[in-house]
């Protein structure tokens, strides 16, 4: 017993030894720059100083009537808007057609590999092909526009909001949809066979086993995607930041959270007290909105009936 008792011991000690890198790991280049974002909030941290004086609520107060914080919120959400409800839909489409068994579509691992493929590449260099794709005036679309006859000049993409809009939510689409493809297949994969089976069975169609079984047990996977979405969406940077000038041009209507949290901490007056405000500011909202998500979408339980006993003589 004695004997059994060390050798364990010993376990554990090499099982720390292994832990210890991460621990140390995430404790200086995670948790104390996220507790020192919520310290330096409270500051008035900017330009060349090395010290901040502690200033209360003040930025906080100014924070809640920031037109353009807000400004920047709602382009986050209406980007994000744009780029997850096709990206659910498809991803969806397509994970139902390649685990369907009836098809028996060919090269199913290639079609996966494809659709990842895109999430594979950097942003950066994504922005900067999509720039210079959309670009004006001889911008390989504009020369494609104009050969073919659907516009007599050339279009300059990145000064029209909507257009500017798109092109940020296609690319956020286009590069994120494999992603959701690949979870969306495991998660179907993982419903068990007999529960088609036994519909079948009972006379139902493909058509109503995929919206009767597939899509009602797909959904905490789906509340999964919704939630890991809005939280990548509200960190939004890279794209809008380079896809034009660094502001969220045109009339700073791609402009997201990140990229103002970014103009205002290093950029300009480099106000790194607000900056890292306007960090806590998306923190709580993103968390609010979760919460919100999650009791929306959770099943609820079914209420409880009152028992009536019945005697003799009548009902009681």
């Amino acid at each position: 017993m004695g004997k059994h008792v060390g050798t364990q011991a010993k376990v554990n000690r090499a099982g720390y030894f292994f832990v210890i890198p991460f621990v140390v790991v995430f404790l200086v280049f995670n948790f104390w720059p996220t507790i020192y974002t919520f310290l330096l909030s409270f500051g008035n941290l900017e330009g060349l100083r090395v010290n901040f004086d502690f200033v209360g609520l003040a930025n906080y107060k100014k924070l809640l009537s920031d037109p353009y914080f807000w400004g920047a919120v709602g382009n986050t959400f209406i980007i994000w808007g744009l780029n997850f409800a096709p990206q659910l839909g498809l991803a969806l489409l397509f994970a139902i057609w390649l685990t369907d068994v009836k098809l028996r579509l060919r090269g199913k691992n290639l079609f996966r590999a494809l659709f990842y493929l895109p999430n594979l590449l950097t942003a950066a260099s994504v922005s900067l092909l999509f720039r210079s794709l959309f670009g004006h005036p001889i911008g390989p679309v504009n020369q494609l526009l104009m050969k073919f006859g659907m516009i007599e000049s050339a279009f300059n993409f990145y000064r029209s909001v909507t257009a500017s809009r798109l092109i940020v939510a296609f690319i956020q689409w286009w590069m994120w949809c494999g992603q959701t493809l690949i979870l969306l297949m495991a998660a179907i994969t993982s419903i068990s066979p007999s529960l088609y089976e036994s519909a079948v069975i009972d006379g139902a169609n493909d058509w109503q086993c995929t919206w009767k079984i597939t899509v009602p047990l797909l959904r905490p996977m789906m509340f999964y995607v919704l939630v890991t979405s809005m939280v990548g969406g509200m960190q939004m940077f890279d794209i809008p930041f380079l896809i034009t000038g660094m502001h969220g041009e045109p009339d700073y209507k791609i402009r997201t959270a990140a990229v103002y949290m970014y103009n205002i901490g290093f950029q300009g007056k480099t106000n790194y007290s607000y900056a890292a405000t306007i960090s806590v500011g998306v923190f709580i909202i993103t968390t609010v909105l979760a919460i919100v998500i999650n009791k929306i979408t959770s099943e609820r339980k079914p209420r409880k009936r009152k028992a009536y006993v019945v005697a003799e003589g009548g009902a009681q």
